[in-house]
């Protein structure tokens, strides 16, 4: 099940890094079309006008995409923003408990946008909402790596919760909050 789990976090977050490079490549693709346009102009006095249709809202839905789908992987890696200023100073056995209250509230609330995201694309679905760009989407395609990303994150909390609850440490723990101090420690092995 550990296997399986992994692999599932880590085909969402190589997913993300997907969305990421195909946000690079559509943004470096329009910007050499401007350019072109801009050198056609310059010589001939005209511009081509090209250009790809609707690429801002591509990019956003990538770049919406890309968020959501990196959540879960964020969390397992530890890269999440957690202040643990607080739990730092707490007894092992009250820092776990509040760990366990965290990851529970956390699993709730992922779990809560989850669904009301799922609504949201069967309605988009049902209504067949269109994206108002000049290539007109179905809105539930680009709403669909966005309610999978939640779908992993909320399956990720749980995963942390459950081993939390048998004792176990979470797969974060130690990992995000300590990259200041290893990078800290390197430079001065240096």
């Amino acid at each position: 099940m550990r296997q399986l789990l992994n692999k599932i976090y880590s085909i969402s977050g190589w997913t993300a890094a997907f969305f990421i490079v195909a946000i690079c490549l559509t943004v470096m693709a329009q910007v050499v079309l401007n350019l072109l346009d801009r050198i056609s102009s310059v010589i001939t006095g005209e511009a081509f006008g090209l250009t790809i249709p609707s690429y801002a809202d591509f990019t956003g839905f990538f770049l919406a995409g890309a968020s959501f789908l990196a959540l879960a992987y964020t969390l397992r890696d530890g890269s999440h923003i957690r202040v643990s200023l607080v739990l730092q100073h707490l007894s092992p056995k009250t820092r776990h408990f509040v760990e366990i209250w965290c990851l529970g509230i956390a699993s709730a609330m992922a779990i809560y946008f989850t669904a009301y995201t799922g609504f949201l694309v069967h309605e988009s679905y049902t209504y067949n909402d269109l994206s108002p760009g000049m290539i007109a989407i179905p809105i539930w395609i680009p709403m669909l790596p966005m309610l999978i990303g939640l779908a992993v994150l909320s399956l990720a909390l749980l995963d942390e919760l459950v081993c939390v609850l048998c004792g176990r440490d979470p797969s974060y723990e130690g990992k995000g909050e300590n990259l200041l101090e290893q990078d800290h420690a390197d430079l001065h092995a240096e």
